[in-house]
C-alpha cells in the first residue's frame, strides 16, 4: 500500500506502468533503452478513493483523464527508468493530495467602510483641485 494522506492509501496493484522510448536528447542511449514511463491509475474503479476526492481529481486531471476514468501520467524528464518511475509516482501522489484537500470556503462579499469611502472622495477632490489649477488663466 502507498500512503497518500493519513486517510487515503492506494494499493500498488492499482497502478499500471508502460515503458517506451523517450523523445529528446540522449545520444545513442535514447535509441536503445525504454526510459519513458506512462503510469495509469483507474480513478473511476478505485475502491480506496472517496467519492468527493474522485470527483475533484477528475477536475484537476483535465486532459490527463480518459473518458473511462483512467488517469495517465507520462514521465520522461530523466535519463533513467527508475527516476522517471519515481517522478511519475510522485506527480500522481501530489495530484491525489491536492484533490484530497478540502476546497476553500466560498468568498464572502464585503462592502467598503464609511471611512474608506470618505478618504477616496477626499482624494478625488484634492486631485480635482490640482487639475483645475492647470487650466488657462481667466483674464476677464
Amino acid at each position: 500500500m502507498i500512503q497518500v494522506t493519513p486517510s487515503i492509501a492506494i494499493d500498488e496493484s492499482e497502478l499500471h506502468e508502460d515503458f517506451m522510448r523517450a523523445s529528446g536528447a540522449g545520444g545513442q542511449n535514447i535509441q536503445k533503452v525504454e526510459t519513458a514511463v506512462q503510469l495509469r491509475f483507474d480513478v473511476a474503479n478505485s475502491p480506496n478513493l472517496p467519492a468527493p476526492v474522485r470527483s475533484r481529481l477528475g477536475t484537476l486531471a483535465g486532459r490527463r483523464m480518459t473518458k473511462a476514468g483512467v488517469l495517465i501520467i507520462s514521465a520522461q524528464r530523466h535519463r533513467t527508468q527508475e527516476r522517471n518511475r519515481a517522478d511519475a509516482l510522485e506527480r500522481l501522489l501530489a495530484l491525489i493530495r491536492e484533490a484530497a484537500a478540502p476546497p476553500p470556503p466560498p468568498r464572502r462579499k464585503t462592502r467598503p467602510t464609511l471611512g474608506s469611502k470618505q478618504r477616496r472622495l477626499d482624494g478625488k477632490k484634492l486631485r480635482s483641485g490640482v487639475k483645475s489649477l492647470r487650466g488657462a488663466p481667466d483674464l476677464s
